[in-house]
């Protein structure tokens, strides 16, 4: 089904893998295209309660391809086409995302783990504000997230001066969530996913949706649509759940429902 990634859903988790492994897991058109079918797929996979992204080989992603660059090419156009779409499906998915940084995530990979809701680094991995070292700006949503992660002072400085970010110190700013050890990498990523999958999936996607009103509209509107969404979520199977694990003083088990 797909060329340049790896999508595969087992045990409520749909795993997408960046598959470029000798290109650093570098962005081509068809890679943009196949990260957004995957991510709406695993949107409307009712099976599907938790999203991980991360890279094949030593990289997470290094970015848009150069190869890939011409000198007529019209940089917002590809955006509008390939990024932004991409992106924007990322940003609608009403599942848990994580962006597991195996290695370096710069430009664009940047970007996309940015875009995540969570995102668990390797020792071995590092964040690249890599535009400005070709005369461009930050793209694919990267200044959007990363000012409400970092503050704008700290963006500015990562944007304008294009310094790698190790993990130690990704965690350190708030721009990552966990350092996880290379040696119990794949277990200690797999754990999070799944108790991530274990959660009431419906109220973490209303969740996500009031943290993006946050930045977009008044007081006033948040304070309703923070009352619509609790009126969803109250009338979920998960809610009820909920209440009669307290009630019965048992561990809930949650459907997604």
């Amino acid at each position: 089904m797909f060329e340049t990634i790896r999508y595969d859903v087992k045990d409520g988790i749909a795993w997408l893998i960046l598959n470029r492994p000798d290109k650093l897991n570098a962005f081509i058109a068809q890679m943009n295209r196949e990260v957004k079918e995957a991510i709406k797929a695993a949107s409307f996979d009712e099976q599907v309660r938790c999203v991980v992204i991360t890279g094949e080989g030593r990289a997470f992603c290094s970015g848009q391809d150069l190869s890939e660059v011409d000198e007529l090419m019209d940089h917002g156009q590809v955006l509008r086409d390939h990024y932004g779409p991409m992106i924007k499906q990322i940003r609608q998915c009403g599942k848990p995302i994580i962006a597991a940084v195996n290695g370096v995530a710069a430009g664009a990979g940047f970007s996309l783990a940015l875009a995540c809701d969570f995102r668990l680094v390797s020792e071995r991995a590092s964040f690249l504000n890599a535009f400005i070292h070709v005369g461009l700006i930050p793209d694919s949503g990267n200044l959007y997230y990363l000012t409400q992660l970092v503050g704008q002072s700290k963006a500015a400085e990562l944007a304008i001066l294009g310094e790698k970010v190790p993990a130690k110190d990704a965690v350190a700013m708030g721009l990552a969530n966990r350092l996880i050890s290379s040696e119990s990498w794949d277990a200690d990523v797999s754990a999070f996913a799944a108790h991530l999958a274990t959660l009431p999936t419906k109220a973490i996607g209303l969740i996500k949706r009031s943290l993006k009103a946050v930045t977009e509209l008044s007081f006033e509107d948040y304070l309703e649509q923070e009352a619509q969404g609790q009126r969803i979520a109250g009338l979920t199977t998960d809610h009820r759940e909920g209440i009669d694990a307290f009630m019965q003083k048992r561990k809930p088990v949650y459907s997604g429902q």
